[in-house]
């Protein structure tokens, strides 16, 4: 079992993660199901990748259910809950192994729970949908169905390369400049005229409790509200740090790191921004 562990908990850790949007439940999950493995007969583990996911697609629908209810009630817009890239082997292979991008798991709240488990199975593990069909006991023409559903939900064009991007370092970098400088034309020339910013603040501390539109909108709130609250001494602290495994931008105070954003970028202009400010779902990013 020790070593079933070492061989796939990244594994299993990216396929709940992008289940939930939650590392802590993610983590949970993974360590809950490898308990529960212990007690399973060897003859049922012929097949350990397979059971395995199988477990934690399960457990975490199960989640599914309650969080749905949580998400309901939550205050403003919830956002997926982001962790620091590390050179922690365990995190860097979940890195490497392809994550999907930022952008990509907020759109994942759009789908159903199963379309959400077929979306995940074949586009960020890929899986064939023999494979998929067999771990969640459906036929592979359902499958195929639930995953052109579900990439059309997402703006996806099913067997087309064409996904959400993540912003560069280099976009980042110009990006954090200007807003360091407060120079207005220069945010307003990265953004998409129709750009959303979404702020995940939980009701704990102050953020945009709807999604602010338009670029004008956008680029006051960030050269206001947003940079006023990263200034320490006269100036802004804010850095660029790898985040999810892409460039993102981090905010600090005096008492460590209070907001996260990360860029989605598209036609060479940002199209989405998302910022999390919840303490609880920091808690994985440092200080």
């Amino acid at each position: 079992m020790q070593e079933l562990y070492k061989q796939y908990k990244g594994l299993l850790f990216k396929l709940a993660y992008q289940l939930t949007g939650s590392v802590s439940d993610a983590e949970d999950v993974v360590q809950d199901v490898f308990l529960k493995a212990y007690d399973v007969p060897p003859e049922r583990l012929t097949e350990p990748k397979a059971y395995l996911c199988k477990m934690v697609t399960n457990r975490c629908r199960d989640l599914y259910k309650s969080a749905r209810k949580k998400r309901e009630e939550y205050f403003g817009e919830w956002l997926p809950e982001p962790f620091l890239s590390s050179d922690d082997d365990f995190m860097e292979s979940v890195v490497r192994d392809d994550l999907l991008s930022y952008a990509m798991l907020v759109m994942l709240e759009r789908l159903t729970p199963s379309e959400r488990v077929v979306f995940v199975l074949r586009e960020a593990l890929g899986f064939d949908y023999h494979e998929i069909a067999e771990l969640i006991e459906k036929s592979d023409a359902n499958c195929r169905k639930l995953f052109s559903r579900a990439s059309a939900k997402m703006g996806i064009v099913s067997d087309e390369p064409v996904h959400p991007e993540a912003a560069t370092e280099e976009w980042v970098h110009g990006f954090l400049a200007a807003l360091k400088q407060g120079n207005m034309n220069q945010v307003l020339s990265m953004l998409d005229p129709d750009v959303v910013f979404v702020s995940d603040g939980g009701g704990k501390v102050h953020a945009a409790a709807d999604p602010i539109e338009k670029r004008d909108h956008v680029a006051r709130f960030l050269l206001g509200p947003v940079r006023q609250a990263s200034i320490i001494g006269g100036e802004a602290v804010m850095d660029m740090g790898l985040i999810n495994g892409q460039p993102a931008i981090i905010i600090r105070s005096s008492d460590g790191i209070h907001t996260v954003g990360m860029l989605h970028v598209e036609g060479n202009l940002i199209r989405n921004i998302y910022f999390v400010r919840n303490p609880d779902k920091l808690k994985h990013v440092g200080k």
